[in-house]
């Protein structure tokens, strides 16, 4: 879509249609409202007109709806409005193009904006064109969105885990195994750093035992406690022990593993040489205890 001639007018506010409305947190349209009155109107909203039921003209809302509401509250009758003139279509396109890129935009209105736009027959590259996002970002949350990866998606958007992290797992299947490898490889790679990598075990865990989507609010249904659901609950539960199990003889290894080369580096005359030059030459007491548990160097 190319640029579009646009004429700023004076609109009437009561001849405005929100056709999307969204609510909204109340401190942040507190403090909307209270910029304008104090400065202004900085950006006017945009809208494109349409034939009114009494041969009048009215307006579709494609961007400014906290604007809009903000000006109402103040008792302002009309508005500032860049008015477009384009079709349905592209006033959707562009409504949702700004939406994406709003700097406070919340995770499901990004996401839920580029499924509408894919669902509309865009490629990630339309897409990418629409809403400043980098091809690469909209095509790995297509895959997502496209198998389902509703938690991943939601630790992407929150910033709980990267995306390149998060295709990672996704490639690696539905086994287990394969999956903590990703998570392993992911790590040593650079892609999941500090508290990112504890998001990420989380989110996985989450995934394996409550599904890939997100929980559905409302109220649930009661089922009725069987022999089977009992079986089924107790197994689940064994296979959620055994692999913390696994975790933690993972983790055993790994610090054994540690440990003894500590061990190999500390009888290193020269090593230690170096360390005590440094000031370095005393270990943690719980270190100590384990470098040295089979006996003190001699």
């Amino acid at each position: 879509m190319s640029a579009l001639p646009t004429e700023l007018q004076m609109i009437p506010m009561d001849h405005i249609e929100v056709l999307n409305p969204r609510d909204r947190n109340n401190r942040i349209f507190e403090v909307i409202v209270g910029n304008i009155k104090a400065l202004g109107l900085k950006k006017p909203v945009t809208v494109t007109p349409r034939p009114g039921p009494e041969g009048d003209v009215r307006y579709i809302l494609i961007c400014g709806e906290g604007r809009l509401k903000a000006f109402k509250a103040l008792g302002e009758t009309q508005i500032p409005a860049l008015v477009v003139n384009v079709n349905d279509e592209d006033a959707f396109i562009m409504s949702l193009a700004e939406n994406i890129a709003r700097r406070q935009r919340k995770p499901l209105e990004l996401l839920s904006g580029i499924q509408a736009l894919r669902d509309k027959g865009y490629d990630k590259r339309d897409i990418a064109a629409k809403t400043g996002l980098s091809i690469t970002y909209v095509g790995g949350i297509l895959i997502l969105l496209r198998k389902g990866e509703e938690r991943l998606l939601m630790a992407v958007e929150r910033g709980r885990m990267p995306l390149a992290a998060a295709l990672d797992i996704v490639g690696a299947g539905n086994e287990d195994k394969a999956v903590q490898e990703a998570l392993q490889g992911a790590y040593e790679s650079g892609k999941l750093r500090g508290k990112q990598l504890l998001h990420a075990r989380k989110v996985i865990e989450n995934r394996q035992s409550l599904g890939r989507t997100l929980e559905r609010r409302g109220p649930r249904k009661r089922s009725d406690v069987t022999t089977s659901s009992l079986v089924r609950t107790y197994q689940k539960e064994v296979e959620r022990q055994r692999l913390i199990i696994r975790k933690a003889e993972f983790a055993q290894q790994k610090l054994m593993f540690f440990v003894g080369a500590l061990r190999q580096l500390l009888e290193d005359e020269h090593f230690t040489t170096l360390l005590r030059a440094e000031g370095l030459d005393h270990l943690p007491k719980y270190l100590a205890d384990r470098v040295w548990a089979v006996g003190q160097p001699g």
